[in-house]
Parts: C-alpha cells; sequence; structure tokens
C-alpha cells in the first residue's frame, strides 16, 4: 500500500479515536451530572473544559511539551551540527525548517511536537547526539520530520493534553468525593425522589465513581497510546524513504532501544508516546538487547499491549531491513 493511503487511513482513524474522547467528556459530565443532580451545569462546565484545553494544545501545545520533557529551545551557533541536519531534511521534505530543541540527559531519545509543519519543534537528548553517527542521527531526523510533514504532530500534541486533561479532572473528582462534596448532594437528590430514587441514585453514584475514578482516565491513557502506535510504522517508512537509507534508521532503533532507563527526565507517562522509542524500560519486551524476555501470547508470538505507547522495536527494524 502507499505511503499515501496509509496516510488517509491514519487520519481516518484519528477522527474516530478523539471521536472518543469527547464521548468521554460527555460521559464523564453526564453521570456527574445525573450523580449530582445538575446534568446541565456540568455538561456547560465540562464542554468548555474541553473547548479551552483543545485550543490550549492547539496552540500552545509544544511549548507545554516541551516543558514537561525538560527541552530547551537552541540556537544555530549553539548546536551548528544539529541544525545543519535539520535544515538538510527540511529541504528534502519541502517543509519549514523546526526550531531545535535540546533534552540534557544521556539517554538518546528524540520526539516532535507543534500544530503544523509551520511551527513545529524537533527535540533531541544529549545522548542522541553523542552516541549516533551521522547516518543514524539523519535517519532520526528524518523519522520526526516524517511525523510532522504527516502532520502526526498536531495529533499527538492535542492528544497528550486532552487525555492529560481527563485524568486529571478524574483525579480532582475522585478527592472531591472521597471529602463528601459531592456525595451530600448526590444523596440529596435521591431522597427526594423517594426510596426508589434512593436505589437508583445509589446505582448512580457507584457508575459515576467507576467512570471518573477508573474507566475515564485508562480510557483516555489506552486512546492515546493507540494514537501512538499507529503512527510509528508510517513515520519510520516516511522518515526511510526521505534518506533513502532505511538500515541508518534500523541501526539506530538498535542502539537507541537498548539503552532506555527508568526513573529518567524522559519517563513520564504523559508524553513518553512521543518519542521515537519508549523513554522507559516498561516496554522494554520488544527492545534490542534487552535482558528481559517478550511478552508471549498463547500462539507463540509476541503480543502487542493496549498499554504499549509503541509497536515492537524488533519488528520495526525487520520492516526497515526488508524494505
Amino acid at each position: 500500500m502507499l505511503i499515501e493511503e496509509h496516510i488517509k487511513r491514519n487520519k481516518l482513524k484519528t477522527y474516530l479515536l478523539f471521536g472518543l474522547y469527547i464521548f468521554l467528556f460527555a460521559a464523564v459530565a453526564f453521570l456527574l451530572g445525573l450523580y449530582t443532580g445538575d446534568v446541565v451545569t456540568w455538561g456547560i462546565l465540562f464542554g468548555v473544559v474541553f473547548v479551552v484545553m483543545f485550543i490550549i494544545s492547539n496552540f500552545f501545545g509544544k511549548n507545554v511539551i516541551a516543558k514537561m520533557t525538560g527541552a530547551r529551545e537552541v540556537t544555530r551557533e549553539q548546536e551548528p551540527y544539529l541544525y545543519h541536519t535539520i535544515d538538510g531534511l527540511s529541504i528534502a521534505a519541502g517543509i519549514n525548517t523546526p526550531k531545535a530543541y535540546i533534552i540534557e540527559t544521556d539517554t538518546p531519545n528524540a520526539f516532535a511536537a507543534g500544530s503544523s509543519p509551520k511551527n513545529a519543534i524537533v527535540g533531541v537528548t544529549r545522548g542522541l547526539l553523542n552516541r549516533l553517527n551521522r547516518e543514524e542521527l539523519e535517519a532520526v531526523i528524518a523519522h520526526e520530520m516524517a511525523h510532522i510533514k504527516n502532520y502526526d504532530i498536531k495529533v499527538a500534541t492535542i492528544s497528550v493534553v486532552l487525555a492529560g486533561t481527563i485524568v486529571f479532572v478524574a483525579h480532582m473528582m475522585r478527592r472531591s468525593l472521597f471529602w463528601g462534596r459531592f456525595g451530600r448532594a448526590g444523596m440529596g437528590g435521591g431522597s427526594r425522589r423517594g426510596g426508589s430514587g434512593k436505589g437508583g441514585a445509589a446505582v448512580i453514584q457507584i457508575l459515576a465513581l467507576i467512570v471518573v475514578i477508573i474507566i475515564a482516565p485508562l480510557m483516555a491513557r489506552i486512546i492515546q497510546f493507540a494514537i501512538s502506535r499507529k503512527r510509528e510504522y508510517l513515520a519510520d517508512a516516511s522518515g526511510a524513504e526521505l534518506t533513502g537509507y532505511p538500515e541508518a534508521l534500523a541501526s539506530a532503533l538498535e542502539k537507541i532501544s537498548g539503552m532506555q532507563k527508568d526513573d529518567t527526565k524522559l519517563d513520564n507517562d504523559a508524553i513518553k508516546g512521543l518519542f521515537i522509542v519508549n523513554p522507559s524500560l516498561e516496554d522494554s519486551a520488544g527492545a534490542v538487547g534487552s535482558e528481559q524476555t517478550d511478552v508471549m501470547s498463547f500462539s507463540g508470538k509476541r503480543k502487542s499491549s493496549l498499554f504499549s505507547t509503541h509497536p515492537d522495536v524488533k519488528d520495526r527494524i525487520e520492516r526497515l531491513r526488508s524494505m
């Protein structure tokens, strides 16, 4: 299948996934409204929150992500080698040159963020610059350029902010429920409707608790990780096509995947899906050089988890070397 066809299919799947985000916001607002006896107020409140966070993620998302990753912007004078690589690949990709950011950590990795190719950023770690040769660095940057050109960065950036918002809202609701602020309102609503009303209110309370405390943030993360996984294969193929040398990216993935560590500044559930490989050991079953064993299904094949931020690294390398 042509890369352009993959892009179209990914866009359709993305619209469906964002529809699920809207559904999550609506479901939480509706059930919480029933729980407190004020559906309209909660509907308006959650609608405003969703719109505001969407606007923030669309216009300021790259700044939020740069802050979360600990990345700082660098100039051409400070990092001429990095900018020279980015300039050449930007010309080849036919897009504006993104601003370069550096994360001061020895763990090699890279990411891209922004709302469009016109205001994108590319971030790399100090470890990536120090550990990869020129061809491997170009391959990694080309992968990130593919994310930019395919508008993956817009989707990923918005996804990070929306998923984080749902998780944060769920956390706040859990604290409020624990301290009884909503409990009094819910129980009050039930008492006005009599005995059967109390039974219905109790069921609604249970549903609200499940959705707000468990299901909503869980589903938000699953959607976010699904969005991330679906774009890595395409970015690998597009990046390899851009450089004309798939082996360089395969070699870079081998090096990078075996050097990730837990408890680094990159190991953040909210942003790990943005990086070229998962920046923690939780997904190291598929990492080349990992000491952990592969996660196997009953059929004997490696199994992809709903909570994996990236497809299997070994599979990505095999696909690149078969191009």
